[in-house]
């Protein structure tokens, strides 16, 4: 039988759990007014997602588009796992083109972090970032998110410049889920690019930080040290205070 995105489809209802699908509907936040409003769960676990990725990973973009449009939420997950599979050895302008073409349908957060870091990070890093400054000020907010997400895989190579810059134009954004992303990584950007970088970010901008994009950031502080930047204090180092803490607020 010939690989389509119709056989494709036909292996992702055979693997429905009906249980699994109205957890996951829950969770991705599909009812009215929601964020997820409308999409709909087959309640496949992302493993699956991932070997029927194997199965599938010679669809031509052809197929893949009509499974990217697809209004089940595991097809559109498929279509990205096999978009990163298909990049590492294929024609990545075409294939960056391509998911920029169809933003539209990668429309929930895990869709996003699970494509724009293995993508339009790799693509761009040896390229003008222009266009992750325009997604920044996208109306679409899974545009903003792809935005900050695709900066991770400069981040993981010690560089934090764009992710620093597209955080800084993201503080501002009114959606939780911008918040939790800005926040992880600016976590990150403290991991693999030294915590005084982040400290000097936190500073900086403390006053228009989402209380949610603060705590994410600071996770892997010292307990006492994130309690003093929840409190509005700040990390002066270890001296004759036995906490290093500042009284001084922001």
């Amino acid at each position: 039988m010939p690989k389509t995105a119709k056989t494709a489809s036909a292996a992702v209802k055979q693997l429905a759990n009906t249980d699994r699908a109205l957890i996951s509907a829950r969770y991705f936040k599909t009812g009215p007014g929601e964020y997820g409003e409308g999409d709909i769960f087959s309640g496949l676990t992302v493993p699956q997602t991932r070997s029927l990725a194997k199965v599938f990973q010679e669809l031509p973009l052809s197929e893949l588009e009509a499974l990217l449009h697809s209004p089940i939420h595991e097809e559109r997950l498929l279509a990205l796992h096999i978009l990163v599979a298909q990049f590492k050895k294929g024609d990545q302008k075409q294939i960056v083109e391509f998911y920029l073409k169809n933003t539209t349908f990668v429309n929930n957060w895990d869709l996003v972090d699970s494509s724009a870091h293995y993508l339009l990070g790799p693509y761009l890093e040896n390229r003008p970032r222009k266009l992750l400054y325009q997604l920044a000020e996208s109306k679409n907010m899974w545009e903003r998110r792809i935005a900050m997400i695709a900066t991770f895989h400069f981040i993981r190579k010690g560089d934090s410049t764009d992710a620093l810059k597209i955080a800084e134009k993201l503080l501002s954004d009114s959606h939780d889920l911008m918040h939790k992303a800005v926040g992880w990584m600016l976590r990150e950007v403290g991991k693999n690019c030294g915590e005084e970088t982040l400290r000097t970010f936190l500073k900086k901008h403390y006053s228009k930080l989402p209380r949610t994009t603060l705590r994410y950031a600071i996770e892997k502080f010292p307990e006492a040290e994130r309690k003093a930047w929840l409190k509005g204090t700040w990390c002066l180092g270890r001296g004759s205070n036995p906490h290093g803490l500042a009284t001084t607020r922001f």
